[in-house]
């Protein structure tokens, strides 16, 4: 078994691996900070691979969830094993009393991917976008810093935002796995059918939806924007920059005039890290 400071190397080698949006806002962080984030997200990143996996779908995905499900209450109840993430991952929920509810949303989340669902209203699809990003923003915040008991709930609207932004983004290779995230009276309000959704063919019908999910999410955008000042001084720099990438994928797409039919639209490299550099130097707003 790896030792902590092992498994948190393991975390962050993945991390700068696969968070490439997160990690430009990671990097500002203190580094014990910067480690239990890493360790945070190594955890909710297996989560998603098991639900992305070629072959997931069905009884074989759910039961590797279940697996997953059981190896972390196995590790919360004091057992060990060979996984490199667990380590790190029970110092950084003991160190900043994350509610483990955190993560066990998670992975009911994810595990609703692994069979066919629908949403009949945007109330069904916020439950979805809760469990699968608002959460993973609530471990954040208890590891960032907060006083205002107002904290948790725009750290719940904003990963809707975030959520809602990588539906618009994803909407091909959803359709490619037979996912619609759209609820289906957004669909019927605009004169879209599931099957249109699944073509993943730009019609001016899907350009409407995206348009209401689009302004739904700037939104929650809105509304969560005074999260950032409820944070921890050391982490509001972090915070504001994993905010400002998702809020310009956002504006990116809209930009693009929903085009995200082709090769899948994101921000380059260089404007992450001029996001990092006014976040670091303080030229935030």
């Amino acid at each position: 078994m790896l030792s902590v400071e092992q498994s948190y190397d393991w975390c962050r080698r993945l991390t700068k691996q696969r968070a490439r949006n997160f990690y430009y806002g990671f990097a500002l962080l203190p580094r014990a900070k910067r480690d239990a984030i890493c360790a945070v997200y190594a955890f909710m990143r297996y989560c998603d691979d098991l639900s992305d996996e070629p072959g997931a779908d069905g009884d074989h995905g759910l039961a590797k969830m279940a697996e997953w499900r059981a190896e972390l209450d196995c590790t919360l109840a004091g057992e060990r094993n060979n996984n490199p993430l667990w380590p790190a991952f029970l110092d950084v929920v003991a160190r900043y009393g994350i509610p483990r509810s955190c993560f066990y949303d998670m992975i009911d989340g994810v595990s609703s991917d692994l069979r066919p669902q629908r949403f009949d209203t945007f109330e069904d699809l916020y439950r979805y976008c809760y469990r699968v990003a608002s959460v993973a923003g609530l471990s954040a915040i208890y590891i960032f810093g907060f006083d205002s008991p107002e904290a948790p709930a725009l750290a719940e609207k904003c990963g809707v935002a975030f959520q809602l932004t990588n539906i618009l983004r994803d909407v091909r290779e959803d359709a490619g796995r037979g996912r619609v995230y759209y609820s289906e009276d957004d669909m019927q309000s605009v004169g879209v059918s599931r099957d249109e959704v699944l073509r993943a063919e730009r019609t001016d019908g899907l350009v409407r939806l995206m348009e209401h999910q689009a302004a739904r999410a700037r939104a929650y955008y809105d509304a969560s924007a005074p999260l950032v000042g409820l944070g921890s001084n050391d982490s509001r720099p972090a915070l504001w920059a994993l905010i400002e990438i998702y809020r310009r994928l956002l504006v990116r797409i809209e930009e693009s005039g929903f085009n995200v039919f082709g090769p899948r639209l994101r921000l380059p490299a260089w404007e992450k890290c001029w996001i990092g550099l006014l976040a670091g130097v303080g030229r935030r707003g």
